[in-house]
Parts: C-alpha cells; structure tokens; sequence
C-alpha cells in the first residue's frame, strides 16, 4: 500500500495502462469526463465478477451522470479480453501487471502480493471525489453510484 493514503480533493494519480486489446488507455486522455476507477484481484472469480456485472448492468446509470468506468487488475490482456467478452462487459478493462498503478493508489499489498478490492472516483478535474479502499463487492456499485450523484 501506499505509504500516504489518498484522500477526497486530492490528484488523482496519473497513469497509462493497455486494455484488453492492448490499446494504452490514460486517465490524462479521458479528463473532462469523470472516471469510476476500481481495483479488482482476478478475472472471472465470484467476487470481481459480481463487481464487473454490477457495473455492467448499472451503465446507464453510470453515463447519465457523465461518468465512465475502468476497472484495473494485475491480469493480462488475453485474461481481461476474455472476462470482458464472457460478461459482456461494456468498460475496459487495463492490465497492471507490474501494480505500480495499484501501489500508487493505495491499492497494493506489497507484503502479501495482493490486490485489495478498491475504488476511486475522479472528477472532470483530476482530483478524487470519493475513496474506497477497501470496498465490498457487493457495495461497490452503491458507493460509486452515491458518489456520482451527490457530486452530479
């Protein structure tokens, strides 16, 4: 984990991760817009895929408070292509495989080589209006839907 946790008004970190397809994504090419970033362990097990499903069935939800979703796990592209596809998922999915964008969040335990279940939203801006570390599966969806709508 980070040594100093992240708080509500700070900038978010910056960070440039490939997608399922291997595309690079960054958080610097989608301001303007805000951000639902959640960190999750594994593709396709029962907690990340609840998540993932959450999320999915919640997107219009989530667009009409001009908000989009990128999840971030230490999994490869193949694996995230495949999670997305089985689920239908309509969000990227980015590859952390090194968890250097994990640490800088607070997301990452070096010790125990894990990643906790997290989340961040990020404003039009850069800066975070709302930290979960750690969020429930079953709550992460609430919290980030609560979020977005006390800061629409």
């Amino acid at each position: 984990m980070s040594d100093t946790p992240l708080k509500r008004g700070d900038l978010a970190p910056e960070f440039a991760l490939p997608n399922e397809a291997g595309d690079l994504i960054s958080l610097a090419s989608l301001r303007g817009q805000r951000v639902v970033v959640y960190f999750y362990p594994k593709d396709d097990t029962p907690g990340c895929t609840l998540q993932a499903c959450n999320f999915r069935d919640a997107a219009p939800q989530i667009e009409e408070q001009h908000a989009v979703v990128l999840g971030i796990s230490p999994d490869d592209s193949p694996s995230h292509q495949a999670f997305k596809t089985k689920y239908q998922l309509p969000f990227q999915l980015l590859v952390d495989g090194d968890h250097a964008v994990a640490q800088a969040y607070g997301a990452w335990h070096e010790g125990d080589g894990y990643v906790t279940r997290s989340q961040f939203i990020i404003d039009e801006t850069g800066r975070l209006v709302d930290v979960q570390v750690p969020v429930k599966a079953t709550e992460s969806l609430q919290r980030a839907l609560d979020a977005l709508t006390i800061q629409g």
